[in-house]
């Protein structure tokens, strides 16, 4: 009852590299357990720096009940500075709580879990707003950890991709991503430079940078039809979002901290432009056309965190790879 583990981020990287299409079928669930109310997840909370203002680390505390039925909270940093460092912008740390006790019983490297949580999410949409799982043109615009994890995503639900396109302002960043692309996952990939070249034609477009404020203003840059994955959330201005179709994860997550849906929400006054939710599509609820662009704009929610971990926790125990910490709690009585 009052086992405390430990999994490092090799183990849980490992454990998702085989679970790739289940963690997509568990967001999938989790994002209609949330829809139906079966949820906790409050606002995430920003830790910010006066002397560094572009970093913060957040806290995402949440419940999710359904099959998963446990609590916890995810802590994580975004320090953009890291990147010109050579080392990741963001690290993280999960702690998953027992729903009957309220004791935690295991902590994870998150930052791995996080990513796949994203880009689950990213590749689910696609599928569900695409109605498939085929792209003549995909697009990425920005080549870090989140985008590689994507694509992998992409490759292990079997997209067909004739044709895959990487825009970074670091150009050997793209080429690393092509590299991996194309040795890794067989995807023929390459390098274009220059932006609106590569969001010129694409079926589908993945946002994923560290843009903190909307660089793409042209409201007639996409096109009817054409699928914005905007996963890093800041890259639209809010008057090509006006002209979309509008699905988000959560509505009232996605309203705040200057995300391309909240600037709109302060341009136009309204939530008018907002089409609905993605369970709210998977349900049939609401449904996206071709005569506008379509976005989908994941806040992200520690609700995610909560099954992927908790998948991850469960294969790492039944493979012997969680690190037990005896005596953890000092007191499991109360004389």
């Amino acid at each position: 009852m009052f086992e405390f583990r430990v999994i490092d981020g090799t183990t849980a990287r490992e454990v998702i590299a085989g679970a790739r299409p289940r963690i997509v079928q568990e967001v999938r669930e989790t994002y209609l357990t949330h829809g139906a109310g079966e949820s906790v997840n409050p606002d995430s909370y920003f830790l910010r720096f006066p002397a560094k203002p572009d970093a913060r680390i957040i806290a995402l505390p949440a419940y999710l009940g359904g099959s998963v039925g446990l609590a916890g909270i995810k802590w994580i940093s975004s320090f953009p500075a890291n990147i010109e460092r050579g080392f990741p912008r963001a690290s993280a740390a999960l702690l998953l709580n027992d729903y009957e006790t309220g004791y935690p019983f295991a902590v994870l490297e998150a930052s791995q879990i996080s990513a796949a949580r994203t880009a689950a999410s990213a590749v689910l949409a696609a599928e569900v707003l695409s109605g498939g799982r085929t792209a003549g043109r995909l697009a990425v615009v920005g080549a870090g950890i989140i985008a590689r994890n994507i694509l992998e995503f992409f490759g292990a639900q079997e997209w067909a991709i004739d044709e895959l396109v990487v825009h970074d302002r670091e150009a050997t960043y793209a080429q690393a991503l092509v590299d991996h692309a194309d040795a890794q996952l067989g995807y023929p990939a390459r390098v274009v430079e220059d932006l609106g070249e590569a969001l010129k034609g694409a079926d589908v477009v993945v946002l994923a940078t560290t843009a903190g404020e909307p660089y793409i203003l042209d409201p007639e840059t996409f096109t009817p039809g054409q699928l914005v994955l905007n996963i890093s959330l800041r890259d639209l201005a809010p008057e090509i979002i006006g002209g979309a179709y509008n699905v988000l994860d959560d509505v009232e997550h996605c309203m705040k901290a200057n995300t391309s849906p909240h600037l709109a929400e302060q341009l136009y006054g309204n939530r008018e432009f907002v089409t609905g939710t993605l369970a709210q599509v998977i349900e049939g609820e609401v449904a996206v056309g071709t005569d506008r662009p379509v976005v989908f704009s994941p806040f992200g929610l520690g609700v995610l965190d909560l099954a992927v971990g908790a998948l991850v926790h469960a294969e790492a125990v039944a493979a012997g790879k969680a690190t037990e910490i005896p005596g953890f709690f000092a007191e499991t009585t109360r004389w």
